[in-house]
């Protein structure tokens, strides 16, 4: 595969950016050769600046769940566009978006707009915090919640640990508000509400963990939490950035129907452009700012562009049967490469969850928590991936992250690719298997 104009950018931009991206996994540090600078993106298909076309199934991480440059979204920022960029006021988009949110899931009665998942989960947080007059929160080796001090932060060494900083500029106090536990135990949930029940403002879970390969939780577990966090008067928080609007419109919630107290979103609400929002009752909402004293705001939240692009996003995942289709193709793809994989004895298992899948180095069918994974199976992701790159397959440059499906995924994109897959999984674990730049 060509990438002289891809290494050219690259070479230039890590003169410009620390480490020449503008997030930190685009950098390709866990895949070979050079980040691949892309150009353009139609449908289900993205072309780089070298002009090599592939399937996509990282989708921007999500956002996009009709494809690349859906036209329905397309003509609705387009439209919005010619009005202005943003006012630094209230404007009709944001009404409409919010009314279509809340008319159609059940568990949110207000929401707040905001600019990112990152800023979403941090004001909801905060606004935990407000709401119980504590402070320590409760999350989950495993999950990631964005890049916000309380939130950087890994297991100690025991069952139940305040938070060890895991970046650098985090001070060791702010870790100190955060315990972390692992998933699925029950007990380690017990032990630290136990140890600091009178301080514990929320507990804080993405419901369907898919920043760390995609970790299947017993609906058994989550119920479990709900019922811990009203019995001593902890808020449940769903961080849904992820999950939201992607399994289903009311997104884990919904499927698992259970009623967090807090709901956190981002990415498909926005169609591909920035965007962020929380939600919850409407006694918890009041005590946001300015009804009440926590105090959260944002020159660009409920930016007009991006509320257009998702207004039409949303209303299209509202159509009879769009969650059905997607979720049926990311089944066709999984069942082809997992019967291929059994025969053939290769230990790689797709898992999935909606149209969300993940392809596991593993043999394990299930994997709950984080510990579950065995670093060493991942040492043929790198090769795996330059592999599909060369034949025209793209996903996201780690073997922790997931993959999406879109509706604008074909049929033949689901064959193609579950071929290819299957192809390149013989490959590399073919034990005469060199690679070759």
């Amino acid at each position: 595969m060509n990438r002289t104009k891809s290494t050219q950018l690259f070479e230039e931009a890590k003169q410009l950016f620390p480490g020449g991206v503008s997030s930190p996994v685009r950098a390709f540090k866990s895949v070979l050769g050079a980040p691949l600078f892309m150009k353009k993106g139609k449908g289900s298909h993205v072309w780089d600046e070298d002009g090599n076309e592939f399937i996509d199934f990282c989708c921007s991480w999500g956002p996009l769940i009709l494809g690349h440059a859906d036209d329905r979204v397309v003509d609705s920022v387009s439209a919005a566009l010619q009005h202005g960029t943003s006012f630094g006021t209230p404007t009709q988009y944001e009404n409409i978006l919010g009314k279509l949110i809340i008319e159609n899931n059940q568990y949110i009665e207000k929401l707040r707009f905001v600019s990112s998942g990152t800023e979403a989960v941090m004001s909801a947080i905060r606004l935990a915090r407000g709401y119980t007059g504590k402070n320590k929160i409760i999350k989950f080796e495993g999950c990631y919640h964005g890049h916000s001090d309380a939130l950087l932060v890994k297991a100690g060494s025991g069952l139940v640990t305040l938070g060890e900083t895991s970046s650098s500029g985090v001070p060791a106090a702010f870790a100190n508000e955060t315990i972390v536990v692992e998933l699925d135990n029950e007990q380690a949930i017990l032990n630290a509400i136990q140890q600091y029940e009178n301080d514990i403002a929320c507990i804080i879970i993405e419901p369907v963990p898919a920043n760390n390969g995609l970790l299947l939780q017993r609906k058994e577990f989550l119920q479990f939490l709900k019922s811990c966090c009203v019995e001593h008067n902890i808020l449940l928080i769903f961080d849904e950035v992820i999950s939201g609007f992607r399994l289903g419109f009311e997104g884990a919630a919904g499927v698992y129907d259970i009623q967090p107290d807090i709901i956190t979103f981002g990415k498909i609400i926005g169609g591909g452009l920035p965007v962020g929002a929380y939600g919850a009752s409407k006694e918890i909402m009041a005590m946001v700012s300015p009804d009440g004293g926590v105090y959260q705001a944002g020159t660009l939240s409920g930016n007009p562009l991006s509320i257009s692009a998702g207004i039409a996003q949303l209303t299209a995942c509202l159509q009879p049967g769009f969650y059905e289709e997607i979720n049926r193709k990311t089944k066709q793809l999984a069942d082809h490469i997992n019967a291929y994989t059994f025969a053939h004895k290769i230990p790689v298992n797709i898992l999935i969850m909606g149209s969300i899948f993940w392809i596991s180095f593993s043999e394990n069918c299930v994997i709950r928590k984080a510990a579950d994974i065995v670093p060493e199976s991942l040492d043929k992701f790198k090769y795996f991936h330059a592999e599909l790159l060369n034949r025209g397959v793209y996903i996201g440059p780690s073997g922790y992250e997931v993959c999406f499906i879109s509706a604008a995924h074909t049929e033949n994109d689901i064959n193609t690719a579950s071929a290819i897959i299957c192809e390149v999984l013989s490959l590399i674990f073919d034990a005469n298997y060199i690679y070759h730049a």
